[in-house]
């Protein structure tokens, strides 16, 4: 997640020695930044599923799961792999250097710690991890709606997906087109077109209440929406407050063929999915009730009976 520039970004400490612990937490937290602590490699994995650190100091001799291994872990999964790992080590040999920058580590900080070393090096990588985080940050956004765009839709989407499998629960998609929206451009131009979209955008980033439900810019007139733990009552209750929102904005659309205003056509599905399943199940779903809706005469939501994806 971005941090802005006001925000203490978060340190994860890993040494299974207290006093290491006490001593780097110490420096560190004169520096003003918010520090968290794991006394082994398996705290430190289950600590990172639930928050994500900025930084992560990891001491390499540790019993049972060792630093290189929980490194190794770490860049294995999508969610963990960019965050910045600096080793922490009384090693000086360079195969053991080596070893470490070769599975994804940053740096090293060697014991004994020289504080001013260890402020200085922590401070640069978290300044580079800002700048990173920002500009990955800027590279998810739609540039005309300031949304996410189709890019972070695919990370977001495969991200629920795999949460939906482990937890056996409902995911829900909303697909979602304006209508007529070539005939609205060619009657009141390009820059009227822009700012449509933009008004639509933005009305549906009002309509969704939960913080885990998401909605992205899929392309040109297309948006849709993501609705984790969602099953399809409540995607359709969704969809047709989107449409009923889009509706209240009366944007005036004289080329409409079913209203004088600006109007949605919206399809709805949704899964439970499985192990082994294609994800792409859902998307084709909710684009067939996209289209039906679409065939149906506009201005409408249409769903997919639950029975008919959810095996």
């Amino acid at each position: 997640m971005l941090s802005n520039d006001n925000e203490k970004q978060l340190i994860l400490i890993v040494d299974d020695v207290p006093k290491n612990l006490q001593v780097l937490g110490s420096v560190l937290k004169q520096e003003g930044h918010r520090i968290a602590f794991a006394k082994s490699g398996e705290l430190a994995l289950n600590y990172v599923s639930e928050r994500r650190p900025d930084i992560i100091l990891l001491d390499i001799m540790m019993p049972g799961m060792d630093g290189y291994e929980v490194c190794k872990k770490l860049k294995e999964h999508q969610e963990t792999r960019d965050i910045p790992v600096i080793f922490i080590t009384a090693l000086g040999d360079a195969d053991d250097e080596y070893r470490g920058f070769e599975l994804g580590g940053v740096d090293y900080i060697t014991k004994p710690f020289n504080p001013k070393i260890v402020k200085a090096r922590v401070k640069n990588h978290l300044r580079l991890k800002r700048k990173t985080d920002l500009l990955e940050s800027l590279a998810a956004i739609d540039g005309l709606t300031d949304i996410p765009n189709r890019r972070r839709f695919d990370e977001v989407f495969e991200k629920e997906w795999g949460r939906a499998v482990r937890a056996s629960e409902s995911l829900s998609l909303i697909m979602i087109d304006i209508d007529f929206f070539k005939k609205f451009n060619d009657n009141y131009g390009h820059a009227a077109g822009d700012e449509c979209l933009r008004s639509v955008a933005q009305a549906m980033v009002n309509t969704l209440q939960r913080s885990a439900d998401f909605v992205a810019r899929y392309g040109g007139e297309e948006f849709v929406v993501i609705l984790p733990e969602t099953e399809i009552e409540g995607a359709v209750h969704i969809a047709e407050k989107i449409r009923l929102n889009i509706e209240k904005l009366k944007i005036s659309h004289a080329e409409n063929q079913v209203a004088d205003h600006v109007t949605l056509s919206l399809g709805a599905a949704s899964i439970i999915p499985k192990r082994n399943t294609s994800s792409l199940i859902l998307i084709e779903a909710a684009d067939k009730c996209l289209y039906e809706a679409k065939e149906g005469g506009r201005n409408q939501v249409k769903s997919q009976a639950d029975s008919g994806i959810r095996k």
